[in-house]
């Protein structure tokens, strides 16, 4: 709902904003997963549309972020290609009544995804090593994913 107001402040310039609404949109995810087991309120619909929503965030930012010319092009594809094919894996096993979670690696590599952004919004120098890491992460986890699901 609020991704747009991270896009605008990245297109005028805005980036300690963008940053904070970006760290603010990222943590009450978190926590919505977090009281969603808590309170044990978790649901097929919730399974799919949660790691949707990060997917959404992260793929968008970076978008915005190549076209700046503050990310490289080549990790944001790496990302976003295993981003949609996992989404699309989930969808057709989902087609079967099979409703996969997000594994551990999967969750590691939407925490690395997530600081990865945050220092490239901040212009960190490390932020671009930070990207390339999550770009492996992504191809680590989608292969461990579809290896142990198929």
């Amino acid at each position: 709902m609020f991704l747009p107001l991270v896009i605008i402040c990245l297109f005028f310039d805005k980036f300690v904003l963008a940053a904070i609404i970006f760290l603010i949109l990222s943590i009450t995810d978190f926590f919505d997963g977090y009281l969603a087991r808590k309170m044990n309120q978790i649901t097929d619909f919730g399974k799919l549309m949660d790691p949707m929503a990060d997917k959404i965030l992260v793929i968008a930012t970076l978008i915005v972020l190549v076209e700046k010319g503050m990310a490289q092009s080549l990790p944001v594809i790496i990302i976003s290609s295993r981003e949609i094919f996992i989404t699309g894996w989930r969808a057709h096993v989902g087609a079967s009544g099979i409703i996969i979670a997000a594994s551990p690696a999967g969750k590691i590599k939407t925490v690395v995804q997530i600081i990865a952004v945050l220092m490239l919004i901040i212009s960190f120098p490390l932020g671009v090593i930070a990207l390339w890491l999550a770009a492996i992460l992504s191809i680590y986890s989608g292969v461990e994913y579809i290896g142990k699901r198929s």
